[in-house]
């Protein structure tokens, strides 16, 4: 559930990291208060653009952050987040898909899921969020009837998809409920006129983390025999790269007619941290605060190289045991940044917050000579050093 917009805290610079991180807070807390603990394992990068729309267009108003209190995310630290109609439509959107991935995992048997006893489980917990979900959107006026009956057309793609199948028939319903939560922010923000281009730039913005999901997943999903949208309708990694360039050209247009207050961060995300995104699904970039990073070939064992595998660890957790390690994880958002020690391998794990693409950000200059490239004429790097 980690997203496609994974965006490079070097790349954002201070002022725009900071308002980053505090909606990605504000949508964790508001699934922790609307949906209670467990809620906050859906927390995503892709669905905070959700509450970043909102207060883009509405700007900051009195009362829509506020000061939450010491978590292990922050080191103990109290921090502004985001809080509001957009954080909780955020929160509604992003347990109803989960919901919906959970049934697509119990419906594909993967990994632990093929049990039978852990499906149950799994399923009960995905009519919860699914429920959850439906009663957060009707708080803020969303119909998240939308989002389940794309699910529900999604599947039915899926079964009667084969080879020659137009790919973006397979995406549409991905489309539609991206395009309906990406408009709803307009009525949250009170600007209605924004619903539309909203409604397309969210349209395009689900089918491409339809497509780059699938770019992403095609070898796994060949090696397990699992469903692969790509792989099914027979269509090339060129195509998809096309229309993933097309999706985020489209997305850039979108947002031009779109009335904001605040355009900075949500520019920043939906135009620059796209086109990035895109690069790394197709592997056309490479992190450079990373030592994998792409650059000149390091020898075995030179520096820049990546160490060689170790030996399987001998003292793995068995199944109920590193269940409850896992719940434990979760419930103090451990998951989610930093490091953290796998339930059941006991193997060294990045959280979501490392989850991130630093490519072309290894020095100020990198950071900044992408601050117009985009040809607004924006300045949303906020890189400071005066580009």
């Amino acid at each position: 559930m980690f997203g496609i917009v994974r965006p490079c805290r070097h790349r954002l610079g201070e002022a725009l990291g900071v308002q980053w991180t505090a909606h990605l807070c504000g949508l964790c807390l508001a699934l922790r208060k609307d949906h209670g603990q467990f809620a906050r394992i859906v927390t995503n990068y892709d669905g905070l653009l959700i509450s970043v729309l909102t207060e883009a267009q509405a700007g900051k108003i009195p009362g829509g952050w506020r000061t939450a209190g010491p978590c292990p995310l922050r080191g103990m630290r109290t921090a502004s987040v985001a809080q509001g109609e957009g954080a909780r439509l955020a929160a509604a959107v992003s347990l109803v898909l989960a919901a919906a991935k959970v049934h697509d995992h119990v419906a594909d048997r993967d990994g632990l899921l093929a049990r039978r006893p852990v499906a149950l489980a799994a399923r009960r917990v995905a009519a919860g969020w699914a429920r959850a979900g439906e009663r957060g959107g009707a708080a803020v006026g969303f119909d998240t009837a939308v989002l389940v009956d794309a699910v529900d057309r999604q599947t039915g793609l899926e079964v009667l998809a084969g080879p020659g199948t137009p790919i973006l028939a397979v995406t549409e319903p991905t489309e539609t409920a991206t395009a309906a939560a990406f408009a709803h922010t307009a009525v949250l923000a009170g600007r209605p006129g924004n619903a539309a281009p909203l409604a397309e730039a969210g349209r395009l913005f689900g089918r491409l983390a339809h497509l780059l999901d699938a770019v992403e997943d095609q070898d796994a999903d060949a090696q397990s025999g699992a469903w692969n949208p790509l792989t099914v309708t027979g269509t090339s990694l060129a195509d998809a790269r096309r229309l993933a360039d097309d999706a985020v050209h489209g997305i850039r247009l979108a947002l031009r007619d779109v009335e904001f207050s605040d355009a900075a961060l949500a520019h920043r995300l939906l135009v620059h941290e796209l086109r990035a995104s895109v690069d790394r699904a197709f592997g056309t970039a490479g992190c450079t605060h990373a030592p994998q990073a792409a650059g000149p070939y390091a020898p075995p064992g030179g520096p820049g190289a990546p160490l060689p595998p170790g030996p399987p660890r001998r003292d793995r957790r068995g199944l109920l045991a590193g269940c409850a390690v896992w719940m434990g994880l979760a419930c103090t958002c451990q998951m989610c940044c930093g490091t953290f020690e796998d339930p059941w391998s006991r193997e060294r794990r990045d959280g979501l917050c490392s989850q991130c693409d630093c490519s072309d950000c290894g020095d100020c200059s990198g950071c900044c000579d992408c601050c117009n490239c985009c040809g607004d004429g924006c300045d949303c790097c906020d890189c400071g050093c005066d580009c």
